[in-house]
């Protein structure tokens, strides 16, 4: 029984072709009626060969010679300069725009912040540590917020003094005194 429908089968299948005589004709009929133009190719004239006269110059594919030219800082007399030799701390390595109290706190009489970055690390400073990018000192720390003094150059040689405050409710990213 099994072949006898398997056999049927595959008459049946065979007997499924598929029609496309009418296609054949159509595609034909079209080529027949379409006609192909095609542009010649453009005809280029040769160009005459570039000679480098530049022989004695330094090769474009070599770097130039590092000349040192000596920077001369202005430096003013009787004005404000922060201390390039300190140490930096870890706090100068964010802007005052990266840094959020996270808490204060009292340890042996000393009044101590918690401030965390922007990356997530966690400090803990207190008044004179440094913080931010711009030689800020910190002179004060109340219960919701840091003052400190920052330093900022004026073009002219000198370092201008500039109040600013870090305060516990506004967030990192979100501080105004950039």
């Amino acid at each position: 029984m099994k072949k006898i429908s398997l056999i049927a089968g595959v008459v049946l299948l065979a007997g499924c072709e598929a029609q496309t005589d009418d296609l054949v004709t159509f595609v034909v009929q079209v080529k027949q009626n379409t006609q192909v133009s095609i542009e010649p190719y453009p005809e280029f004239e040769t160009m005459p060969a570039f000679k480098y006269q530049s022989e004695e110059l330094r090769s474009p594919f070599q770097r130039p010679r590092t000349i040192s030219v000596q920077t001369v800082e202005a430096k003013q007399a009787n004005c404000d300069q922060p201390n390039f030799n300190r140490r930096k701390q870890p706090l100068e390595a964010y802007g005052l725009d990266a840094l959020t109290i996270s808490g204060t706190f009292t340890s042996k009489g000393r009044k101590w912040a918690l401030i965390t970055a922007n990356d997530g690390s966690l400090h803990k400073a207190t008044t004179g540590d440094h913080l931010g990018l711009f030689f800020g000192k910190i002179t004060s720390i109340q219960n919701n917020k840091i003052a400190l003094t920052e330093m900022l150059p004026d073009g002219a040689g000198c370092w201008q003094q500039k109040q600013a405050t870090l305060t516990m409710s506004s967030q990192a990213g979100e501080n105004d005194n950039v």
